[in-house]
């Protein structure tokens, strides 16, 4: 049994999950990274060899057998696990209206589902003053457009999180949220660029740059550490100031609608 603090992290391959693991590497939490893919988990127990010790979960976080395989990894190679970051995710949802009962199912399973069931497994072996962070989104405290399956799964994150605070509070277990808003990572790569995007976003943010994984990784790492000891069942957003604020940048103030010549 190792003496440092585990977590298990998903999602871990790229993205928050990638950033949040060499941050909790540099303090020396043993990690438990599981992801669908072998590769990018092998690259990053090869990065952060000597610096804290890494076993992978190779899974989709939806598998019947996922959460179990992942908390029975951590206690049979570390004695312990204190710390679970649910962070899987996928992007790109579609309006209601547009939204086939497959593509609900598959929001609800990733986003939802299997973040209960992590946390289900997880307080089962869970250390007293342990913590758990669920990552939520901006789009599960504003209505925004297209969110649809995705911002329903997100704000019910929420939900449970509430509820487990109240409910396992008394054995020392915080459970938090982060609720990222629109940041830099390989799954929002694919509209990073379009005008709407950029539009929607980063005109509507007051701060002056944009956001990425390390911002969100910096908000998980803390609401894991001690300095969080009294925080339990809040919602952290880290957007910027999208979610808060009626902002547009002057640019926006004086820009043309897009379309027009």
């Amino acid at each position: 049994m190792v003496e440092r603090k585990v977590a298990i992290v998903t999602g871990a391959g790229s993205g928050i999950g990638l950033a949040l693991c060499r941050r909790l590497a540099a303090d020396g939490v043993a990690l438990v990274v599981v992801g669908r893919s072998t590769a990018p988990l092998e690259a990053l127990r090869s990065e952060l060899e000597g610096t804290a010790p890494v076993t992978s979960v190779v899974a989709d976080v939806c598998a019947a057998d996922a959460p179990a395989k992942s908390v029975q990894t951590a206690i049979r190679t570390f004695g312990r696990l204190d710390y679970l970051v649910n962070n899987a995710g996928m992007g790109k949802p579609s309006p209601v209206d547009e939204t086939t009962d497959e593509v609900l199912d598959l929001f609800l399973d990733v986003h939802l589902r299997a973040p209960f069931r992590f946390c289900r497994e997880a307080l089962a072996v869970m250390v007293d003053r342990g913590a758990i962070v669920n990552i939520a989104s901006s789009f599960a405290l504003i209505g925004g457009l297209r969110g649809g399956a995705y911002s329903a799964a997100k704000a019910g994150i929420i939900g449970l999180s509430r509820h487990m605070a109240a409910q396992y509070g008394p054995r020392g277990i915080r459970t938090n949220v982060v609720a990222p808003g629109v940041l830099e990572t390989p799954m929002t790569a694919y509209a990073w660029e379009s005008p709407r995007f950029r539009r929607l976003n980063f005109d509507m943010t007051p701060l002056n740059r944009t956001g990425s994984a390390d911002d969100a990784a910096q908000a998980i790492r803390f609401l894991l550490s001690d300095a969080a000891g009294f925080i339990n069942g809040q919602v952290l957003a880290v957007d910027g100031g999208w979610t808060s604020t009626k902002f547009l940048s002057e640019a926006a103030i004086g820009a043309r609608a897009l379309g027009e010549d």
